[in-house]
């Protein structure tokens, strides 16, 4: 199991930079409790299967398990999701060594555009690219949970 230390900005601008890859996301969560959230993901033709366990007083550390599921089943649980599918397109784009994934949202929560940055650690420096614009890692409205509930729609 992994630590997973991560920050999420909304973007100011056209985002630049080297596109490493472009992967379009459809995912749904099986369960939303306090201490643990089950989610399912199709990204592009892999299905997986995710465990996360509740995150940091900051919301940037939270312990994560993984596994690659075929698609066929990760289709079949998306039908047991509770609250709507996120959808979205993720572009991974690298800047000053880093890779950021900047999720452009369809569907219900189109029209909110994120990047997120994976850290070694909470505290680790990095070079914002211009068009990062205010942090919303503390704001659980900006968790994909949290959108499977609320969509951006209806904010």
């Amino acid at each position: 199991m992994n630590n997973e230390i991560e920050r999420k900005f909304l973007i100011r601008g056209p985002y630049e930079g080297e596109v490493k890859s472009v992967s379009n996301i459809v995912q749904g969560y099986l369960s939303l409790g306090p201490n643990c959230i089950v989610r399912v993901r199709i990204s592009n033709d892999t299905g997986y299967i995710t465990v996360k366990g509740p995150s940091s007083n900051q919301n940037t550390t939270r312990r994560e398990w993984e596994k690659e599921i075929p698609v066929a089943e990760a289709e079949q649980l998306l039908d047991f999701c509770t609250g709507s599918l996120v959808e979205k397109v993720r572009y991974c784009i690298e800047y000053s060594k880093k890779v950021f994934e900047v999720d452009v949202f369809k569907g219900k929560n189109e029209g909110l555009c994120v990047a997120e940055i994976e850290l070694v650690s909470p505290d680790e420096s990095f070079e914002k690219p211009i068009w990062i614009g205010e942090e919303v890692t503390s704001d659980r409205r900006y968790s994909n949970a949290y959108l499977s509930l609320h969509p951006y729609c209806e904010w």
